[in-house]
């Protein structure tokens, strides 16, 4: 089986906004992170919370890193996007690889490895966060209190930390809790099986990419039907995987299988989304 050979000159000028992001720029970085530091923290006015969502980012990026560096991908340090903007103060991070993957086996362990480093973070932060919240009556509660919906993994930890909530009460999150729960909903966004997302990449590792860009179309149609009927606050999130990371470039060795532990490990991850992911994030 033959697949057409990928313009990989076409697709960088394609996507020439992000060649500002090099290796070579380490000052940026820095800048960049202290600035994410400033907008997290003007946003949570908690250093509990500026230091968890800041912790769960970094071990998110920093697991592609390193990943990549093992398989001896050249890889830019992470770059916090700083946003002193409601609802979290940043748009999370990135790195940009700067080689083309070798091949499917280093493509998945890439794509995987953010997600889980960022999770064995965020469940931490998530069940101590809960255990400093407290269970409060609806009615006294300030109008324009921010209502979040909760994942079912998210659900799972707060009856276990909490217990059972009694009707005409909530849950006021801790800082910390809530950066938790922004630290699902960044790696439920993160392992959508679509185009150059984490789960994207897992998705083309696992199937090659043929079949991928199936399970890419159907993911997308159920995503935007979501937005559509449920939740417009996904817009931009939409456009942007429409505009810059629906199309997957192949690695060079696009055949070579990556192996039974590999396709497990994916499953779980999938498990994990599905877990992890909010449909309508906040209750208008």
């Amino acid at each position: 089986m033959e697949y057409p050979e990928f313009d990989y000159t076409a697709y960088r000028k394609r996507h020439r906004i992000f060649t500002v992001l090099r290796s070579d720029r380490p000052w940026l970085n820095g800048v960049l992170f202290l600035l994410t530091i400033a907008s997290t923290y003007f946003i949570g006015r908690s250093w509990a919370y500026t230091v968890s969502i800041m912790s769960i980012l970094f071990c998110h990026e920093m697991g592609h890193y390193l990943m990549a560096r093992k398989h001896h991908i050249r890889a830019t340090l992470p770059y916090f996007i700083p946003l002193p903007l409601p609802p979290f103060g940043t748009l999370g991070a990135i790195i940009r690889m700067e080689h083309v993957i070798p091949n499917r086996k280093a493509l998945f362990d890439v794509g995987v490895a953010g997600p889980l480093a960022g999770l064995a973070v965020t469940i931490p932060v998530i069940i101590y966060g809960l255990a400093h919240s407290q269970i409060m009556p609806l009615s006294s509660m300030s109008r324009g209190t921010l209502q979040l919906g909760d994942s079912l993994l998210f659900k799972l930890l707060s009856y276990w930390v909490v217990g059972h909530v009694p009707a005409g009460y909530d849950v006021v999150l801790h800082p910390a809790a809530y950066a938790g729960w922004a630290g699902l909903l960044v790696t439920a966004l993160n392992l959508m099986p679509v185009g150059q997302l984490d789960g994207g990449h897992v998705v083309y590792a696992i199937f090659g990419g043929k079949k991928s860009k199936i399970v890419f179309n159907i993911a997308m149609l159920g995503f935007i039907i979501i937005f559509i009927f449920f939740y417009w606050g996904w817009f931009l999130m939409v456009l942007f995987i429409l505009l810059f990371g629906f199309k997957h470039p192949p690695p060079l060795d696009d055949f070579t299988p990556i192996g039974r532990g590999r396709v497990i490990l994916g499953i779980v991850t999938f498990i994990i989304f599905f877990l992890s992911f909010t449909p309508v994030p906040f209750k208008m």
